[in-house]
């Protein structure tokens, strides 16, 4: 969980009037409509739609509207969090955790170098803070109290080592077994829905002719700056570039095609129904099994989001569990 310095979602999970919590320094009454109550701390409708906004940021692109179907969830899960935050910060006090001076001071200025201007901080400590350094140094201190609980609580236990990594690669070989895949680039030339049988040749001889302009590329930017050309399939806003594909998901026609060509080759003009398709193989991968030394990193990744996720799960069960929560 990395800090949240920007400007915008410093105070997601800020203290906002922390009346009747443990150990908050006094601060002045709420700014924004109570919705939540933890063990007497309040939390408002501003700290509950930034957190809305670091879920759901294309909403601050279109007025601040979140789309209607989707709101109710994003609120919930929303609220959640910024319980979730404030339960783990009351913990950290409860531990009589505290934030060494030189870590803070690096924090304070990595926050201030976030104001382009010294009227953007002052306007900023105006509508968030009442005008308070003070208390946005304790915004701060917060943030990083809730980092280091996180860290501790979940981050740490969440490590996974190799050996730990090997013992479920040697437990779960399906999970590694890689289909046979063809790496493609694609120029193709499209006939409109029901087309005429003129309209197919037409599209015939746009590519016999697009097939002698791609024999004279020679590497895959020139044949993908073709594609961007001349190409009708909707991968030319890509170079004509499909990635790796699975044979299975490859129609016939194309895969005899990739079958007699080497890497860094072209096709001649394939049919798939009215389409007219030129291919550049990029790489041919045979179905087998991903060795450790290649899945190891990526699986370590996989297995650490997994534990996290169980990790922060069961701390927040665990804090819920004694904690008085109400939502107004």
């Amino acid at each position: 969980m990395k800090t949240r310095f920007s400007i915008y979602t410093l105070l997601v999970s800020a203290l906002s009037a922390q009346a009747g919590a443990p150990s908050v320094p006094s601060a002045a009454p709420p700014a924004g409509r109570p919705v939540a109550r933890v063990n007497g701390a309040i939390l408002t409708d501003r700290d509950l739609r930034r957190e809305m906004l670091a879920i759901f940021p294309y909403a601050a692109q279109h007025g601040g509207d979140f789309p209607k179907a989707m709101e109710p969830s994003i609120r919930k899960g929303a609220l959640q969090m910024i319980v979730f935050e404030e339960l783990v910060y009351q913990e950290a006090l409860r531990l009589k955790m505290s934030v060494p001076a030189a870590q803070m001071d690096r924090a304070w200025a990595e926050f201030r170098k976030e104001f382009p201007t010294p009227e953007a901080y002052r306007q900023f400590l105006k509508t968030e803070v009442n005008g308070s350094e003070d208390l946005a140094r304790t915004k701060i201190r917060r943030s990083l109290l809730v980092e280091q609980m996180i860290k501790m609580e979940v981050s740490d236990k969440a490590a996974v080592s190799s050996a730990e990594a090997k013992v479920y690669y040697d437990a779960h070989p399906d999970a590694f077994r890689v289909p046979e895949s063809f790496s493609v680039q694609t120029i193709s030339m499209v006939p409109p829905g029901k087309a005429t049988p003129a309209q197919v040749e037409e599209a015939r001889r746009s590519a016999a002719k697009a097939l002698k302009q791609a024999q004279a590329t020679r590497t895959y930017e020139q044949f993908g700056l073709l594609a961007e050309k001349i190409s009708e399939d909707d991968y030319r806003v890509m170079m004509g570039d499909h990635k790796a594909v699975d044979r299975a998901k490859l129609p016939p026609p194309i895969v005899q095609a990739l079958q007699a060509i080497r890497p860094g080759e072209i096709s001649g003009v394939i049919q798939v129904e009215q389409t007219f398709t030129i291919v550049r193989l990029n790489a041919h991968t045979p179905a087998g099994i991903r060795g450790f030394d290649e899945a190891k990193d990526s699986l370590r990744k996989q297995l650490e989001k997994a534990k996290t996720e169980e990790l922060r799960t069961a701390l927040g069960k665990k804090l819920r569990s004694r904690a008085k929560i109400e939502e107004l």
